[in-house]
Formats: structure tokens, C-alpha cells, sequence
């Protein structure tokens, strides 16, 4: 390897993969995604579920992003 490779910076993070394929998916959301989910909630007119795992918070989120047109 040499000093310009950065394997840490190039390889693909946590939300470039597929949800339904996380370790963890099945644990509970992060506050994190429950803070932001619940101000995209809010802004698209829509239900927090505070039930939802980390997968499907991270599902969820994307959805509310597209409709509040946030994360582009």
C-alpha cells in the first residue's frame, strides 16, 4: 500500500449500504435517527413511529427526505 491510499476514507460507510443488510439492523433506532426522524416527521405531516429499528428508522428516513426534499 502506499501513503496515498486510504482504505478508511474510500471504503463504502454504513449508509451506503443496503439496510436490510446490517449487523444491527434489528436493534433499536439511535437517537440520533429518532431526533432527526421526528423533525422530518413533523415537516412532511406524518406519524413518529418511535417503535421502528435502526434499519427501518433508516428506511423511513429516506422516504421523509425525499418528501420534505431534505438530503439532496
Amino acid at each position: 500500500m502506499t501513503t496515498t491510499e486510504h482504505p478508511k476514507t474510500e471504503a463504502p460507510s454504513n449508509a451506503q449500504k443496503d439496510p436490510d443488510n446490517w449487523t444491527t439492523g434489528d436493534e433499536e433506532m439511535t437517537g440520533a435517527q429518532a431526533s432527526y426522524l421526528k423533525t422530518l416527521s413533523e415537516e412532511a405531516g406524518e406519524e413518529f413511529d418511535p417503535k421502528l429499528n435502526k434499519a427501518d428508522a433508516s428506511k423511513r428516513i429516506d422516504e421523509l427526505q425525499e418528501k420534505t426534499g431534505r438530503g439532496q
